[in-house]
């Protein structure tokens, strides 16, 4: 079949070819002239055999809203849009009613599998109306990994990215205790080779995965971890996974945690315990470090 795909940055390129390796017809635009294979989404619209398919990678927020908004223009009655970007699950709701008015068909899809993607696949989990499902099939079977798993029709619009949503979430919390196991480890005198535990985990463990997999690599290409600073982003999945449980009344203290730990990391001196440590010397008289 044929694809549109807007947006051909390391997700976007590297799944323009998958998909066609898999014998389908991608037809790609990009910002970067470099990258694309034709020069707007107008030209891209045209160079499509209708009813279009057209898959949006591009960044959450106002660059989906107006890419989406410009292909609600240029598109017919009949053609579908695909999300598979990191969009909020309210905002495919709002993509899903806009295009829906307009006789265009909309499917969100979480898409997970990084850089190793091209290669192994793309865990994908999307949502929408069933038919709309049955036409972009053939490229999510062209990105799926092999095998019987990897990919779900998980509900209605939006259900795919708050299925994605909480997949980000459950890997804040994997990630944050994997790092906090090294830390400890790190930290005593006894254990005198952390690498080699972690690689001892990978084989007859509960607690083997492909993210400890990735943290043996990232020990073999630096021990200690020595060239890294200790600050990390959060790509906004996580918060919002936290604000979905407030709003439903769920626990996620877990999950919750490993957020805040990120937004801990970014503090070189924590105007938190500075107070912590004035109480301290107030009711105890315990010492305090001076700058």
């Amino acid at each position: 079949m044929e694809l549109g795909l807007v947006g051909l940055g390391k997700m976007g390129g590297n799944m323009r070819e998958r998909i066609r390796r898999a014998g389908h017809t991608v037809i790609g635009f990009d910002r970067n002239p470099d990258l694309a294979d034709v020069h707007s989404l107008s030209e891209l619209v045209d160079s499509l055999q209708a009813p279009r398919v057209v898959w949006v990678m591009v960044p959450a927020g106002a660059a989906t809203q107006s890419t989406v908004d410009e292909l609600g223009e240029l598109l017919s009655p009949g053609d579908i849009v695909v999300d598979g970007g990191n969009s909020r699950w309210t905002d495919d709701e709002k993509h899903g009613a806009e295009l829906a008015a307009k006789g265009i068909g909309f499917v969100d899809c979480g898409v997970s599998g990084g850089v190793w993607g091209l290669e192994n696949g793309y865990a994908l989990m999307y949502g929408g109306d069933p038919e709309h499902v049955a036409t972009v099939q053939p490229v999510f079977d062209a990105l799926k990994p092999e095998g019987d798993f990897g990919a779900v029709h998980a509900g209605k619009i939006g259900a795919g990215h708050f299925a994605k949503m909480v997949h980000n979430g459950i890997e804040y919390a994997m990630m944050q205790a994997y790092a906090e196991g090294w830390e400890l480890l790190e930290k005593v005198d006894s254990v005198t080779d952390v690498r080699e535990v972690f690689r001892s985990w990978q084989e007859g463990t509960v607690i083997r995965s492909w993210l400890l997999d990735l943290a043996v690599n990232a020990l073999d290409g630096d021990e200690h971890l020595e060239g890294l600073k200790g600050y990390a982003q959060d790509s906004g999945e996580g918060r919002w996974t936290v604000e979905a449980a407030i709003d439903n009344a769920v626990p996620l203290p877990a999950i919750t945690a490993s957020l805040f730990a990120r937004f801990a990391s970014r503090q070189d001196d924590s105007p938190q315990m500075k107070m912590i440590a004035a109480l301290r010397n107030q009711f105890g008289g315990h010492a305090v470090e001076k700058k």
